[in-house]
């Protein structure tokens, strides 16, 4: 009884993973197939690139709605039911963008994509980080966030492969595929068994205790600002700085993307898996120093293939490498009972603030070119970020049943 138990466990324990890291992955190449074709839907919108980086800037900064609502319903309902509305909600609006008839309704879609994108991590990663072993968590924390960079380099193949002979429309009605994958989560994952064990109160009492906590959320939101400003720094412009400094083609921009998301992987995964060893804010701190001292290779090498691939692997293996320990860090820093709208509800309020930098990088481009103004960017944001997540708690591998 007891084995047949334990094998259905470590079944349960699989299919929430790959829930939730094929709900990120999808997600994040619904968000990225816009920052591979900006310049195109700018040509057709008679736009601006950087007008058109408001609609990148409008989706990040609708994330926390997303992830306050979905959130609150997650504590509430339990992580199966919340997760699978808000796929279906992003697969819609992420079809009727590739429709869009002007830059206006092309913004209002993306507002609304904001809000998807901003529900599914937060339940995806509590459903995940509660349900798989905690010996495992750092490295399997590292698996489920690393479908960002999974979600990037679909949308870079997509780029290479689909928009070449279709334009950019048809890349966004590629978008509606994650619908599918609430079938797998309605037949084959289980609610969480800590979402059950956690106590229920009112509504009244859950916003105490969200309250009786802010200490700990405002230092989660500045901790997961410092990250995406990480990410965002270092992702979101940079196909454009590609094409439009260094004048590379369709193929060659999506080639080095592909090759950046591999590294992105490899780090996500290594660094979760030392997170488990030797700590998660250790981990974290390594991967952005490391990654501080990259910023050459990654902007200044020779313009060639080669050398632009080498740089941005190694870049990304840093910065995902830090993102890779996140989903166990702060699930583990969040109360019981609030896990499913406390980490996704920081996350997303710390992307909120971060939403300013691809414009802000754009911006700084007009001036000082693509390769320096991201540079300097990316250089203040990663000594920051290890000064933040220094200073930070840690909760390594803290019991999800019985923690307070």
């Amino acid at each position: 009884m007891n084995g047949a138990a334990s094998i259905d466990e470590r079944a349960n324990s699989r299919n929430a993973l790959v829930a939730g890291f094929l709900g990120w992955t999808l997600d994040a190449f619904d968000f990225f197939i816009l920052v591979y074709v900006l310049p195109q839907v700018a040509g057709e919108f008679h736009r601006s690139v950087a007008d058109m980086t408001l609609t990148l800037t409008a989706s990040l900064m609708m994330r926390p709605v997303g992830a306050f609502l979905f959130g609150l319903m997650a504590d509430r309902y339990g992580r199966r039911l919340p997760l699978m509305l808000d796929i279906l909600f992003y697969s819609v609006v992420e079809v009727f963008s590739g429709l869009a008839p002007s830059y206006g309704t092309f913004l209002v879609l993306r507002l609304l994509y904001g809000i998807g994108m901003g529900g599914e991590w937060g339940v995806g990663a509590s459903l995940a980080m509660e349900s798989v072993p905690v010996r495992w968590r750092g490295i399997l924390s590292g698996v489920l966030q690393e479908g960002y960079a999974l979600g990037n380099l679909l949308a870079a193949v997509a780029f290479w492969t689909v928009f070449p002979h279709w334009g950019w429309r048809p890349m966004f009605f590629i978008g509606g595929l994650p619908a599918l994958l609430v079938l797998f989560i309605r037949a084959k994952v289980k609610e969480s068994e800590a979402w059950k064990a956690a106590p229920k109160t009112d509504w009244a009492g859950y916003f105490r205790a969200v309250g009786a906590n802010w200490k700990r959320f405002a230092y989660l939101v500045l901790l997961m600002a410092m990250l995406n400003f990480m990410s965002h720094g270092t992702q979101d412009l940079y196909p454009t700085f590609l094409q439009r400094q260094l004048h590379f083609s369709t193929r060659a921009t999506a080639v080095v993307s592909v090759i950046s998301m591999f590294g992105a992987i490899a780090g996500g995964i290594a660094m979760g898996l030392y997170s488990d060893r030797r700590g998660r804010r250790r981990a974290m701190v390594t991967a952005a120093l490391l990654a501080l001292l990259l910023i050459p290779a990654w902007m200044f090498a020779p313009p060639v293939a080669a050398f632009m691939a080498a740089g941005a692997f190694l870049m990304q293996f840093m910065v995902q490498g830090a993102w890779g320990v996140i989903p166990a860090h702060i699930n583990e820093l969040s109360p019981r009972g609030l896990r499913g709208f406390f980490p996704g509800f920081a996350y997303q309020v710390g992307v909120l603030i971060a939403s300013t930098a691809p414009f802000l990088e754009a911006k700084l481009s007009g001036h000082f070119g693509y390769a320096t103004a991201m540079g300097t960017f990316a250089a203040v944001v990663f000594a920051l970020a290890a000064v933040v997540i220094a200073a930070g708690p840690e909760a390594h591998r803290i019991a999800f049943h019985a923690d307070a």
